[in-house]
């Protein structure tokens, strides 16, 4: 029988609706755009780390808390993904933002005295392509969010944040310069456990196999006998066990039919280790 942090079975009535909503900051952020967009209405408060997200949310100084989990370009936000994996915490709605990216410098800055590129990692992998053109010799440098990068500007460096970003002194691009202009986040609202949600389009879950050939095989085969279909699947490693994987699921399904239920009951009793982690349209 796996070792189970939560299913279906542990879930309780109740969530509170929600009032208060961490994400990450600063003012700006893709992530505090999101967060206004799903919790219309809520105080939204900025953390400096997806960490700090999460512990605002399990200590209940929020109602929910809003992280990304996945990029167009760059695929899963891995450490949100394990993020997920916190005891309490289940994921009930998600949102695709579209990321338009466009290069910050401080008014008068010319772009051959550029040095260094501020951003978060993942916008700066998302515009690869046009900083090696542009300025091939710069030196990236990494912030907890793309709106960071604002407060470390000077006269020889630029920083990448969405085009919403307005600041008196800050010039941005007039194009975005993401390498595909079809860039989308997708966010997801997480809340204490609760009820499971009356229906959903989308399931979530993650899981640890045995150690032994043709494991993997054998719990997506489980799916298949009860016609599911995967729509995503991302492996990272087990932090506790060197060799051994977890693998983030998804696919389509409503949580609350008895199709869906009784995958995901013998997908429990397969695995090592099972989490349901979301159930959202």
């Amino acid at each position: 029988m796996a070792e189970s942090n939560f299913t279906a079975s542990d879930l309780k009535e109740g969530g509170a609706a929600p009032g208060r909503v961490s994400c990450l900051g600063p003012e700006g952020s893709f992530s505090q755009q999101a967060a206004i967009k799903l919790c219309k209405g809520c105080e939204v408060l900025l953390c400096h780390s997806f960490p700090e997200v999460i512990q605002k949310l399990l200590k209940g100084e929020v109602n929910c808390a809003v992280i990304p989990v996945e990029n167009s370009l760059n695929g899963g936000v891995l450490e949100c993904l394990d993020l997920l994996e916190e005891k309490d915490i289940f994921g009930v709605q998600e949102f695709p933002l579209s990321v338009d990216h466009r290069l910050a410098t401080l008014h008068g800055t010319r772009a051959e005295d550029i040095r260094y590129i501020y951003s978060h990692e993942q916008a700066i992998g998302q515009c690869a392509n046009y900083l090696l053109k542009n300025f091939p010799t710069a030196e990236y440098v990494h912030t907890s969010a793309t709106a960071e990068s604002l407060e470390r500007l000077d006269a020889h460096s630029a920083g990448i944040v969405g085009a919403h970003v307005a600041r008196e002194g800050i010039v941005l691009s007039p194009e975005n310069i993401a390498d595909n202009k079809s860039n989308f986040t997708r966010f997801m609202l997480v809340e204490r456990r609760g009820a499971l949600p009356q229906t959903s389009a989308m399931v979530f879950f993650s899981a640890v196999c045995a150690d032994r050939p043709g494991s993997l095989l054998g719990l997506l085969k489980i799916f298949l006998r009860h016609g599911v279909n995967l729509t995503r699947i991302e492996s990272r490693p087990v932090k506790e066990e060197f060799g051994q994987y977890r693998f983030f699921i998804e696919f389509a399904g409503d949580i609350a039919t008895d199709w869906v239920k009784k995958a995901l009951a013998e997908a429990e009793a397969y695995c090592t280790h099972f989490k349901l982690l979301g159930a959202y349209n």
